[in-house]
């Protein structure tokens, strides 16, 4: 195995010790996706992404009111009660699954923008490599090496990790919060670090006390790698300390440490960025959302399962919301939410949703373009097994818009980035989405 693949393919990113409420950081200033973001203009604008791993179930996440008798007819045993369904102000067609009143109370203030039906041409659904085709920005029948992420970062620190941390950018380029490292932040040359879950094991390995493998065997080259990027990131140590150290309160809305992993995550990173770090892309994610079976209790659909992560993330994006505007810099932060695909449009007889295409992405934040883009995915009257909802935006186009109208990138450096040229879509206020 080449030492790239291993590390990519095995190795966290280089992680910071645990010295925030009980998490480890795991610093990803190496991954493209984190090189492009800060440069350009010199912005001080941040990126949050929320990865939902297992890819979520659109249907009952954003629900087509206007079509609900061929939704309930497709899915009656995991179908929500019309009469449950979180309405939107202004868009009375669509609304939300009732495990989510925080995000609707958001998108009725003017913070969410919901993008219907967000896939790619000819999806894949392995969870392996819709996850590397998402963090890669790759068509489905060509594999990349580097992450969308990764390639624009490496844009714009050229030469990083040398001579880094530097005066014009002190900070780590991207921070994920738990998690390992992901094909978003592969760079083209280097991986942007590893995860050292145990911090002890992180020291330890710095000062050369962990069993060092033979220099000329592959696995001391591999180890000796590790080594380098280790010293390179625990250079951030003190300067993420300090900007930890700065924010004395945050919100009182958090639930308690571990009631939640999302929110703990996101409380770290609001920390961070009102804290003053330069750092323009963090990460954080849940699992759980591969529903075969049991996505909601069978004596009440608007529980189980599928609305327990939906009500947790839902809390987690509104505390974050309210403490990071609290603290000062919500004007600064973007967020996403992502998932590798969809489900598909009829339910199967295990009271689950099988592996399906597009699937509708949550911005949030208070430049967002409020409101909803494109339409309420088509629900065929007698859906079969096979149906899935149509793609309306390539993903990809999410990553242009992020690029260029949020980290303000020139159109070419974009190109780059993206290899391919793919249309800007309106949501960031002030840019105008195109007709659907």
């Amino acid at each position: 195995m080449k030492r790239r693949d291993f590390l990519k393919r095995t190795i966290p990113a280089v992680t910071l010790p645990a010295i925030l409420d009980g998490w480890s950081l795991s610093a990803w200033a190496q991954s493209p996706l984190m090189q492009g973001i800060g440069a350009a203009n010199d912005n001080d604008r941040v990126l949050v992404l929320i990865q939902l791993s297992g890819g979520n179930d659109g249907l009952n996440t954003v629900i087509p009111i206007d079509q609900f008798d061929a939704y309930h007819a497709a899915r009656s045993n995991i179908a929500i009660p019309q009469e449950k369904i979180l309405r939107l102000n202004g868009f009375d067609q669509t609304g939300l699954n009732p495990a989510m009143a925080p995000i609707q109370n958001l998108f009725n203030e003017g913070k969410i923008r919901i993008v219907q039906a967000v896939s790619y041409p000819n999806p894949n659904f392995s969870h392996f490599r819709a996850t590397d085709i998402w963090m890669s920005g790759s068509d489905s029948d060509k594999t990349l090496e580097t992450g969308w992420a990764g390639r624009f970062l490496d844009k714009e620190y050229p030469g990083f990790p040398t001579n880094y941390p530097s005066s014009g950018m002190p900070d780590p380029l991207a921070i994920q919060v738990g998690g390992i490292v992901s094909p978003v932040l592969q760079g083209p040359i280097n991986t942007m670090g590893m995860a050292i879950t145990n911090p002890s094991s992180f020291y330890a390995l710095l000062n050369n006390k962990l069993p060092v493998a033979d220099a000329d065997t592959r696995a001391g080259d591999q180890l000796a790698y590790i080594r380098q990027l280790s010293v390179i990131t625990d250079k951030y140590s003190n300067v993420i300390k300090n900007a930890a150290q700065k924010v004395k309160t945050q919100s009182s809305l958090y639930p308690a440490q571990g009631k939640n992993q999302l929110a703990d995550q996101l409380k770290i990173v609001a920390r961070l960025i009102a804290g003053g770090l330069k750092t323009k892309v963090y990460m954080v994610s849940m699992g759980g959302f591969d529903t075969h079976s049991r996505q909601t209790d069978g004596t009440d659909t608007t529980t189980g399962a599928h609305a327990k992560l939906l009500a947790r993330l839902s809390e987690a994006v509104n505390v974050f919301m309210a403490d990071i505007n609290e603290l000062g810099a919500g004007d600064r932060v973007l967020g996403m939410t992502f998932s590798e695909f969809g489900r598909r449009i009829k339910s199967n007889a295990s009271g689950g949703t099988d592996h399906g295409s597009a699937a509708p992405v949550f911005l949030f934040g208070n430049s967002v373009e409020p409101g909803i883009l494109g339409r309420n995915p088509t629900i065929p009257t007698a859906a079969t097994p096979k149906d899935n909802i149509e793609m309306q935006h390539d993903f990809r186009s999410l990553y242009t818009s992020i690029l260029e109208n949020w980290f303000m990138v020139g159109q070419s450096e974009s190109l780059a980035i993206m290899l391919r040229d793919f249309d800007s879509l309106g949501i960031v206020k002030g840019v105008t989405a195109p007709a659907t």
